[in-house]
């Protein structure tokens, strides 16, 4: 199986779960591909914000080799689920997938299992609590997935 997590600029909320999920896919025995990508081409080949890289290095993960990159076309044919963080990068989405792949774009908690909250709060703005969210409900979204066992009935490979 392979994820790709979408939010706005490619530097807070979808680098930050990208990292959470590789490590906890790992950890938890499941060799699944997970990449990350922005709606929009702000911040194209920059590194994730500095405030994200800290909070997530806090808890151990690590974001510091990211690189922003947006959304192409291709990556709805290269991902089985293309994960956006908000209904706003939702709609980007929907916007620039093509009509053969509509149905792999879906908003990342609710695919995990989560209905509430629904959406991933953009920490840009904000200050280190909203980052320390962000991993919050990585954490809940990706804990989910594992247990669902959705991994393994979606070509999710377990290793060990």
């Amino acid at each position: 199986m392979k994820l790709l997590f979408v939010c706005m600029g490619n530097i807070c909320r979808s680098p930050v779960v990208e990292a959470v999920a590789r490590a906890e896919f790992a950890r938890a025995g499941f060799s699944i591909d997970v990449a990350s990508a922005g709606t929009e081409d702000y911040h194209v080949g920059e590194p994730a914000d500095p405030r994200a890289i800290a909070s997530a290095k806090a808890h151990g993960y690590d974001v510091s080799r990211h690189r922003a990159r947006q959304i192409v076309a291709a990556d709805f044919a290269r991902f089985d689920a293309v994960l956006a963080m908000d209904r706003v990068n939702l709609s980007a989405l929907a916007r620039c997938c093509p009509p053969e792949h509509e149905r792999r774009a879906a908003l990342f908690l609710p695919f995990a299992g989560l209905e509430t909250p629904d959406e991933v709060p953009d920490p840009y703005y904000g200050k280190a609590r909203d980052f320390e969210r962000v991993i919050e409900l990585a954490r809940a979204g990706v804990e989910r997935l594992i247990r669902s066992g959705a991994l393994a009935h979606n070509g999710g490979t377990r290793i060990g």
